[in-house]
């Protein structure tokens, strides 16, 4: 079955959108209840600067944002058990780390997602930051934490 296009470019919109809530979270420490109205009431769907933000599933834009800061703690732990040795969370930028932590959500909590979307998902999401090399880092640990997630 397939999804529709509205829907499945509203989820798109949603994980875009929730990186980057999560990412100026990490940055400001701005409050949820704040971040989460900012989003709502002046970023998506609306045309900042020219740029126009496309219209997202706000309930799926909240529960990743929200789902990532209530189990932060868990997710944390399961990117760094992945990390190469020698490498922690801590040296990773925080674009990067938004993402693998919005991924890493989807793939323990959203089970109605399924694994070859989200990571494509935050590959595409990862393409909005970065170069080819940091995407394919994306894939390959979102896998790893895939394989342990879904087990």
């Amino acid at each position: 079955m397939t999804r529709p296009p509205a829907r499945t470019q509203a989820r798109a919109a949603a994980r875009l959108a929730a990186v980057q809530a999560l990412y100026q979270h990490d940055m400001e420490q701005t409050p949820l209840a704040a971040l989460l109205h900012e989003f709502h009431n002046h970023r998506i769907g609306a045309t900042i600067e020219d740029v126009e933000y496309a219209d997202a599933d706000i309930d799926f834009f909240d529960d990743v944002v929200k789902g990532v800061q209530a189990r932060l703690g868990e997710i944390d732990v399961m990117i760094e058990g992945k990390l190469a040795k020698g490498w922690t969370l801590n040296r990773l930028d925080k674009p990067m780390k938004a993402i693998l932590r919005a991924g890493t959500y989807e793939l323990i909590a959203r089970h109605d997602v399924p694994v070859g979307a989200v990571i494509s998902e935050y590959v595409d999401v990862a393409h909005a930051f970065y170069e080819k090399r940091e995407s394919g880092f994306v894939n390959g640990l979102l896998d790893a934490i895939a394989k342990v997630a879904r087990a």
